[in-house]
């Protein structure tokens, strides 16, 4: 299945660097990326292929960060949005606007990424209780996500027009003007990241039975957990900080290739292919659907993602 994913992957990523407001036919494009010249080189490897290559990245990290959030918690609705990564991310960006801390744009993205962790550590240390329950580490999630939204908000209401717009803008989650200035460190962190997610693969087998049963396996169960949730908080957070919070990829991905997959365990490998996919997917028709207009992927996700999230929470109670 991963070599399926991957094929379709590269098709994906084929079909978005020649379709758009111009149109290049696929042999232009493929000569283009053969060459490095021709007619359609500005258009091909300094505005789409940059912009394709950063948006399989946020998908593939956004996919592990949410299959590692979901095994940890045991929960197909949890994500690295529900434990408020995105909200932290988001609220540091709007502290360091309204301080004057961050004057260059180049440099919002180091401070959503350490917005990010600090949420996830503050939800973990608060939701710690003799041990890490799966159960009140969600909920503590959602209550720091929801006090950090109305932050953001307060300053949106209270705040100067330019500073506000820029704030918004950042908050859909785009991929329009980025490339390889935020693909680069992305790319980076997912190498570094590499032996820490063939640990998570290993561990995500015995983390999947009752945690007496894990334990008698010589697994420590809430060093094992502690050590997927950082993993899967850094992901999230390096991805969050490249392209502005991106709702549901982590959320449906996972679960995605769990069904395509058909396994018990949730697989990184297809969940990182499959949200790729996803995302350079959906950045294609947010640039498409309505020319000359442009929908911030983020926005076009979150509508996607709404209706699967209540699909899937029907699901759910149906089977209780």
């Amino acid at each position: 299945m991963a070599a399926v994913l991957l094929v379709f992957l590269a098709a994906v990523m084929f079909g978005s660097a020649s379709l758009g407001q111009t149109y290049i036919p696929p042999a232009e494009v493929w000569r283009t990326l053969r060459t490095g010249s021709g007619p359609h080189e500005l258009v091909v490897t300094e505005l789409r292929v940059p912009r394709i290559v950063l948006g399989a990245l946020v998908g593939a990290a956004l996919g592990v960060a949410g299959a590692l959030v979901q095994s940890v918690t045991r929960n197909p609705l949890a994500s690295p949005d529900v434990i408020g990564v995105g909200h932290g991310a988001a609220a540091a960006t709007v502290l360091a606007l309204a301080t004057g801390a961050v004057t260059a744009p180049g440099s919002l993205p180091v401070v959503s990424v350490a917005g990010g962790l600090a949420a996830a550590a503050l939800v973990y240390v608060l939701a710690w209780q003799r041990g890490m329950q799966p159960g009140r580490f969600v909920l503590t999630g959602v209550g720091i996500g929801v006090a950090l939204s109305a932050v953001v908000q307060l300053y949106l209401t209270d705040s100067e027009l330019e500073a506000a717009e820029q704030v918004k803008l950042w908050l859909t989650g785009s991929l329009n003007g980025r490339g390889w200035e935020q693909a680069g460190p992305l790319g980076v962190v997912l190498l570094v990241s590499l032996p820490g997610l063939v640990w998570a693969g290993r561990m995500l087998r015995p983390l999947g039975l009752d945690p007496d049963t894990a334990a008698a396996l010589g697994v420590r169960v809430d060093r094992v957990r502690l050590g997927l949730t950082v993993l899967g908080v850094v992901l999230a957070a390096t991805a969050t900080g490249a392209a502005g919070p991106i709702g549901f990829v982590a959320l449906t991905a996972p679960q995605l290739a769990r069904r395509l997959t058909r396994t018990p365990q949730l697989p990184l490998v297809n969940a990182a292919l499959t949200g790729a996919v996803v995302l350079v997917a959906a950045d294609l028709v947010a640039r498409t659907l309505l020319p000359p207009l442009e929908i911030p992927v983020g926005a076009l996700t979150s509508l996607v993602g709404g209706p699967y999230l209540l699909w899937l929470l029907g699901r759910r109670t149906g089977t209780r």
